[in-house]
């Protein structure tokens, strides 16, 4: 197992639809592509000699098609697909996002040679969620749609609620993955002492606060309020009226986790008020071939708050554990 690094965000460098090129967010993304922040100055560099934080600009998206995949259920699953021969990777949303949570990765991670992979799943913008009886489980759809859209071996990355769908369909379907990325989640771990600390980082009225207080950490609040309005912007679009919870294959365990056998990077923020970094170390020291990284300055969406520092981790892993590695 690696030791966890702490990363610094300041940047780098069915029916088929038709090919679009749209952004798949609203106007308030749209004006951030453009501005970054409203009133943002120019930061002088900390003492210590680490490059200031500064938001970053939504990129230009790249064409996508779209699709509507069928699952179980008379569901369906609004999908978008860069296409392209490079290895494909599936991106699975937040809790509190949808397939259109992604818009600083479409671009980057095509660019970076790969075949890039959203969707949101039953109940959430753009799908259909079908009858609750006949539904299968969650990793259930997404081994319907890796099918339905031809997918071979594939990455696979989770945030926040979509970590225990990755880890239960790693689980259960391990040996279609080449690796595996879990980002600010509590990864849906059942194990009664585990949920007895999980619960005392929630404390009442934890869950009666703002979204975003809960989800985006203080810093990016602080600094980006555009890039706030965007986030809550695709957050209050992305649960529809017919969304109903989705169960897993198998209970999830620190047991179930030590029998992973696949690479895993496990992300987190420093200001991750649901998973800090003490919990992605405990829940690391039950996966055999893993590393951990700690971005700072970012709560629970690391993807979002700092894309710059995630992509760049997502693609070394990606890279590291491809079909060519």
């Amino acid at each position: 197992m690696h030791q966890d690094r702490s990363i610094h965000g300041n940047p780098d460098t069915g029916r088929r639809a038709e090919v679009s090129r749209r952004a798949v967010v609203g106007g308030a993304l749209a004006a951030l592509a453009v501005t970054g922040t409203a009133a943002q100055g120019t930061a002088r560099a900390a003492s210590h000699g680490r490059s200031p934080w500064e938001p970053v600009p939504v990129p230009a998206q790249v064409p996508v098609t779209e699709y509507q995949v069928p699952v179980a259920g008379d569901g369906s699953l609004w999908c978008w697909d860069t296409g392209g021969s490079g290895e494909p990777v599936i991106l699975l949303h937040p809790g509190s996002g949808s397939g259109e949570s992604w818009p600083y990765q479409q671009p980057v991670l095509a660019g970076a040679g790969f075949r890039v992979l959203a969707y949101s799943r039953r109940g959430a913008y753009g799908s259909v969620a079908g009858t609750r009886a006949a539904a299968d489980t969650a990793s259930g759809d997404l081994d319907a749609l890796a099918d339905f859209l031809g997918l071979g071996r594939f990455h696979l990355g989770g945030s926040a609620a979509g970590g225990p769908v990755s880890l239960d369909y790693a689980l259960t379907h391990g040996d279609r993955l080449l690796s595996l990325t879990v980002s600010g989640s509590v990864m849906g771990v059942m194990d009664a002492e585990y949920l007895t600390l999980t619960a005392a980082l929630q404390p009442d009225p934890f869950g009666d606060m703002p979204v975003e207080f809960k989800e985006l950490g203080p810093s990016y609040r602080g600094g980006n309020l555009d890039g706030v309005a965007a986030w809550l912007e695709i957050h209050e679009r992305a649960r529809t009226a017919d969304a109903f919870p989705q169960s897993l294959a198998r209970t999830l365990t620190w047991a179930a986790l030590e029998t992973l056998s696949l690479p895993v990077q496990l992300i987190t923020g420093d200001a991750d008020l649901y998973s800090p970094p003490s919990l992605m170390r405990l829940n690391a020291g039950h996966i055999g071939d893993v590393e951990t990284h700690v971005v700072a300055e970012s709560g629970h969406n690391p993807h979002w708050e700092q894309p710059n520092a995630w992509n760049r981790l997502l693609i070394r892993f990606m890279r590291r554990h491809g079909r060519k590695s």
